[in-house]
């Protein structure tokens, strides 16, 4: 039988890229190379598009060295010095803005390559925390208070309003970054101040949201139609909270219990709200659902990734093999969703005849 031919799209422009690349080498390892005939595509800092030349070493494109350079063509296929190529799934394997913010996405829509994942108006909706909580607290699921400020609005943030309305501790962080980029716990005016000047640092739209006292909870959804949602798993951080340093530089940082210890109506709880709140997203393929526990049993969503971690470590891929499909399983099944949804959506109408 002809092997299928994938794609591993990795980097990107974003402040993740070390993760992704982390991400993608696991990723090339767990694929099946009697089932799939995989290419690597690194998409450096600047925007090139690097295609590796007979190369399955992921740090061999690091530097562009052993790659030819891609162009994007809108017609399922891609050119480069080599000529056209073709790719039958792609494995969008990136973190952050300008790639899972629905920007990718939209440029495989485009050329008509089927992607594992979320489709575009999805991403975007996960990847926009104010968007997130507003489509979830029409649905009724509970979200922390938030408040949001825009770009134009920074000047005149005002510290005792934001006080007042969310009380203290408080976070602030970029609307639209993930992996705790830019997050800042906040405890008074000073820090405050130091924290929204640093999350505008990285994006035009900033939050500012209520602390929630309670077990950070986190499930892994996958699917198209038919769902499954993991085993609940918790992040034990060992620091003042799940930071940046905490998820990737501080091996102490934090600790991760598979399966979370939870009494069975809990959990069967948090995995309803989890699958609740990837419906109202109109989430596809994949995706990781985080919440907080309080002491009252209170379920409070805290986000959604729509392309979460995919070291062998990640909290993604650990939870669903906890609950019985083992990671190249896990591949095998986002690339047969991913096609499943572009043969669903390539049959609709495009004119009205």
């Amino acid at each position: 039988m002809e092997k299928m031919s994938i794609g591993i799209l990795y980097g990107g422009q974003s402040t993740e890229h070390e993760v992704s690349m982390r991400s993608a080498a696991s990723v090339l390892e767990a694929l099946d190379k009697t089932k799939y005939d995989v290419s690597l595509i690194h998409i450096t800092k600047e925007g090139e598009w690097l295609l590796a030349d007979h190369n399955e070493e992921i740090e061999a494109l690091v530097d562009g060295e052993n790659a030819v350079q891609l162009s994007i063509l809108p017609s399922q296929q891609f050119n480069s010095q080599k000529g056209a190529c073709r790719f039958d799934v792609m494995l969008p394997i990136l973190h952050g803005t300008a790639g899972e913010d629905g920007v990718v996405q939209g440029v495989l829509e485009m050329m008509g390559i089927p992607y594992a994942g979320c489709n575009v108006r999805s991403s975007a909706v996960c990847m926009d925390k104010d968007m997130t909580k507003r489509l979830l607290k029409l649905e009724g699921i509970q979200v922390a208070d938030w408040v949001v400020y825009r770009y134009d609005e920074k000047e005149d943030v005002d510290f005792d309003i934001a006080k007042e309305q969310l009380g203290l501790p408080m976070f602030v962080k970029p609307v639209n970054q993930g992996s705790s980029v830019g997050v800042s716990k906040v405890t008074d005016k000073a820090s405050f101040d130091k924290a929204v000047a640093l999350a505008f640092q990285f994006d035009t739209k900033v939050m500012a949201e209520s602390a929630v006292n309670g077990r950070e909870i986190e499930v892994s959804v996958l699917g198209n139609a038919e769902l499954t949602a993991s085993v609940p798993g918790e992040i034990v951080a060992n620091t003042d909270f799940y930071s940046y340093e905490s998820k990737y530089e501080d091996e102490d940082g934090a600790a991760l219990e598979i399966p979370a210890k939870l009494p069975l109506q809990t959990s069967d709880a948090i995995r309803r709200t989890a699958l609740d709140v990837y419906r109202a997203l109109d989430c596809e393929g994949m995706a990781r659902v985080d919440v907080f526990l309080t002491d009252q049993d209170a379920v409070i969503v805290n986000e959604v990734n729509t392309l979460p971690g995919f070291t062998s470590i990640s909290m993604y891929p650990k939870l669903l093999e906890a609950s019985g499909i083992a990671y190249p399983e896990l591949l095998d099944q986002l690339i047969s969703l991913a096609r499943e949804r572009s043969s669903r959506e390539k049959a609709l109408k495009t004119d009205l005849m």
